[in-house]
């Protein structure tokens, strides 16, 4: 059994921006020669998320209409009266998320189904540099 860590460095908008990483995760996979495992995907910071969606304009709006009604941003969280940042509902949100996933591979190829990618979702209220953790296990 091997471990092999490698990383996927994004940029995004903030606000429920929608990230596909499913490209990427494939293009380190084929990198690291395995045959078959998991990768799990590990996104660091606690205002972003990770799932897999059919990633498609109208679900992409859902999913934002989605975030909006269960953690609203123009809510009041006591978070903001700690750090007085107005991300609140960023972490509310992350939370219900998630920070990875695992994926399995068999035959060095993703086991996604047809219409399935793995997405990353940043909630903060800012742009940010998001650093994206792969660790494949397998051999």
């Amino acid at each position: 059994m091997s471990v092999v860590t490698r990383y996927i460095e994004v940029h995004t908008k903030g606000g429920t921006d929608v990230i596909d990483l499913t490209r990427g995760i494939k293009t380190e996979l084929k990198t690291t020669r395995l045959n078959q495992g998991t990768v799990t995907v590990f996104v660091s910071g606690s205002t972003a998320g990770l799932t897999t969606v059919e990633y498609e304009p109208g679900l992409i709006k859902d999913l934002k209409h989605f975030f909006e009604k269960i953690a609203p941003e123009n809510e009041r969280y006591a978070h903001e009266e700690t750090w007085h940042d107005g991300n609140g509902h960023s972490h509310i949100r992350a939370s219900f998320l998630g920070p990875s996933i695992t994926l399995p591979f068999i035959n060095g190829e993703l086991t996604l189904g047809t219409w399935q990618q793995c997405i990353l979702i940043d909630f903060d209220n800012r742009a940010r540099e998001r650093r994206v953790i792969l660790q494949f296990v397998g051999e």
